[in-house]
């Protein structure tokens, strides 16, 4: 059992679980500590994909509660099936664009001024979108997963789309998109981290599966310990940011994306890290 790469794969745990639902890409950062680490093969990006699965459980465990009923009620309750129904339409376009463009999106898209411009773009409309919110509270139509129609989960379906973009961050692509549609800032979070599960699930069994030549029975320690730390640095990362929520805003956030992006220009004019899929 080789002990570097157990801890280089609880190391890139941590990374994914920190940052697969706080608005910061967690793409971009598991290729840098990749890249840092010497853990940026072939393999290691399956890994980098299957991983999230973890941190998917953790979203199960934190929201088990709304879950078990939405599941419970589903055959009778038409609250529930409006729920259920939402999800399923948001998961869909990034399903059918993901199928359709998402090779040429990781052969010509994974370049150093691509990821850096959505980082720091992405900032900007992190902090335009706050401002939005706290000048015209009136923007405000849905302050619960619960009020979104059909075509509201379209919405924030499309836009999550945007997060094939390396650099963009799925979280931030659905929570700001969310804002900027009427959602509140709880409201965006919350139906971010639901339409996470099948998503991020979808993208895992997908990626392990068209790329099982790669893996081996002896891959399973490596893989146990990435979903492990992925899942137990989420579960902390999510209890924190839904109360980070409450009473805070995205704005920091914003200013680490610009300066992170200002990073992967570094880095990538340094020659560290080799931007590049």
């Amino acid at each position: 059992m080789d002990i570097v790469l157990l801890v280089k794969a609880a190391i890139m745990g941590v990374v994914e679980g920190l940052t697969e639902f706080l608005p910061i890409s967690s793409t971009g950062h598991l290729i840098l500590a990749g890249a840092l680490l010497g853990f940026d093969d072939e393999k290691a990006k399956v890994f980098d994909i299957a991983i999230q699965t973890g941190a998917i459980f953790a979203v199960i465990l934190v929201y088990w509660q709304k879950i078990r009923s939405t599941l419970i009620a589903l055959p009778n309750e038409k609250q529930a099936q409006q729920f259920a129904l939402n999800v399923l339409v948001a998961f869909i376009p990034a399903v059918v664009l993901g199928l359709l463009f998402g090779k040429a999106i990781k052969a010509h898209l994974f370049t150093p001024v691509v990821v850096a411009s959505a980082f720091i773009v992405g900032g900007f409309i992190i902090l335009w979108a706050e401002k939005r919110q706290q000048r015209n509270p009136a923007a405000i139509r849905i302050h619960d997963v619960e009020s979104m129609t059909t075509m509201d989960a379209l919405k924030v379906g499309l836009v999550q789309c945007l997060a094939m973009i390396p650099g963009t961050s799925r979280s931030g692509s659905t929570i700001i998109g969310g804002m900027l549609l009427g959602l509140s800032r709880k409201a965006a979070t919350d139906f971010s981290f639901y339409l996470a599960i099948p998503t991020l699930i979808g993208a895992g069994v997908y990626s392990l599966f068209k790329e099982r030549a790669l893996l081996s029975m002896a891959d399973l320690p490596m893989f146990g310990v990435g979903l492990l730390f992925s899942f137990l640095s989420a579960w902390l990362c999510i209890r924190w940011l839904l109360r980070y929520i409450a009473s805070h805003d995205f704005v920091p956030f914003a200013w680490y994306r610009i300066a992170f992006g200002i990073v992967v220009l570094a880095t990538a004019w340094s020659g560290l890290v080799v931007w590049a899929d």
